[in-house]
């Protein structure tokens, strides 16, 4: 039995992965699978974080990794949005350098800045020093998706790791980087240490993505946040064995297994080919245009404007029924469901009433 068809079974996969809930009736994983959804699923990235008062309440005076691995806080900020929204999924409060901060590599999470990585990897003994992830250094995270999976009821909850290219980028350049030149760099002028570097990420966040799935939860999304900055040909050669064997060694667990980077409209065939079930799709290119580059079979997540939330309650109404009908023109294209998500995380400062009303809006659609 293949993935997909455990998941429209609403078994649980492998014994291994027994733990987790049957959620027949979730609309979120009826839309991933190609079965009709009760209403039209949504949910968005960042949707627990600053936009929201409480969570700025509850982290006052804690650091961003802190919080990630509290167990308890990490429950109750990913809830913060799913009792306030009415989305229809939870994503687990965590960040794409949990797993690497987990196996011990020193950076921390710089407030306006992001991840700075204490020794950033420039050569083939870098590469070799990195340590490796064992599944009990992610315990923390693992106990935060067994308190979710009882607080959740029937609402599914999505783990989600970083992609290896990603994570590489972070790691070579010591930090967030517009260009990502030192990464291309030792990309094309070491081919096989930047190899090692990426079959090694990929170890880590197979194990990250499986300690999650043993824990409960529903559904995977692998980011691959900065893949737009390349080329399809070096996406191809580069990056794209290393996702695919990310998403072989989750596929027993039969959940849908998410697909999502910025920038990445022709890139979209490759990221389909990669094996994610529903490929998400930023801003930048409409649901059936990528459903055509994606190629059927896939399930389409996205895609409006994060910035469209600033704008008021009537650019917010066109907009959204804009993207319900893209995504509906996507599945006349081949698309096997629409999830309707941002395209990219909500921004800082949105008022949260705007996502509520969106939220309830594409609910009525």
């Amino acid at each position: 039995m293949s993935g997909l068809d455990n998941m429209n079974s609403g078994t649980t996969g492998s014994a291994e992965y027994s733990a987790r809930r049957v959620l027949p009736d979730a609309p979120l994983l009826a839309a991933a699978t190609g079965r009709t959804p009760s209403r039209r699923p949504v949910w968005f990235m960042r949707q627990a974080g600053r936009s929201l008062p409480e969570y700025r309440e509850i982290r006052a005076g804690i650091g961003m990794l802190e919080s990630c691995f509290d167990p308890a806080l990490v429950c109750e900020i990913t809830m913060q949005p799913v009792r306030r929204h009415d989305v229809d999924a939870a994503i687990l409060f965590s960040d794409i350098v949990v797993p690497l901060k987990a196996a011990g590599i020193d950076l921390d999470i710089v407030a306006g800045v992001g991840p700075v990585v204490a020794n950033p990897i420039r050569s083939v003994d870098d590469v070799a020093a990195l340590p490796r992830l064992v599944p009990e250094e992610v315990g923390a995270i693992a106990q935060a998706v067994r308190l979710l999976t009882t607080e959740l009821g029937f609402t599914p909850l999505i783990g989600f790791a970083g992609a290896p290219f990603t994570l590489a980028s972070y790691l070579v350049e010591g930090g967030p980087s517009r260009n990502h030149e030192k990464t291309k760099a030792l990309m094309h002028s070491d081919p096989k240490t930047w190899h090692a570097l990426l079959g090694s990420l990929a170890d880590t966040t197979i194990c990250f993505l499986q300690a999650q799935l043993k824990a409960g939860v529903d559904a995977v999304q692998l980011f691959d946040s900065w893949a737009g900055a390349l080329s399809l040909a070096d996406y191809r050669e580069f990056v794209l064995p290393h996702s695919e064997r990310v998403f072989a060694e989750v596929a027993a667990a039969g959940v849908p297994r998410i697909h999502f980077g910025v920038g990445t409209g022709e890139l979209l065939g490759a990221m389909g080919e990669a094996g994610a079930d529903v490929v998400g799709v930023d801003w930048r290119i409409p649901l059936d245009v990528a459903a055509g580059r994606v190629g059927p079979g896939k399930a389409l997540q996205g895609n409006l404007d994060p910035a469209v939330l600033f704008a008021g309650p009537e650019v917010i109404d066109r907009e959204v029924r804009r993207i319900a009908a893209e995504g509906d023109r996507a599945i006349e294209a081949g698309a096997i469901g629409h999830i309707f998500n941002l395209g990219h995380g909500v921004l800082p400062d949105t008022d949260p009433s705007a996502i509520t009303s969106a939220v309830e809006l594409v609910h009525s659609l």
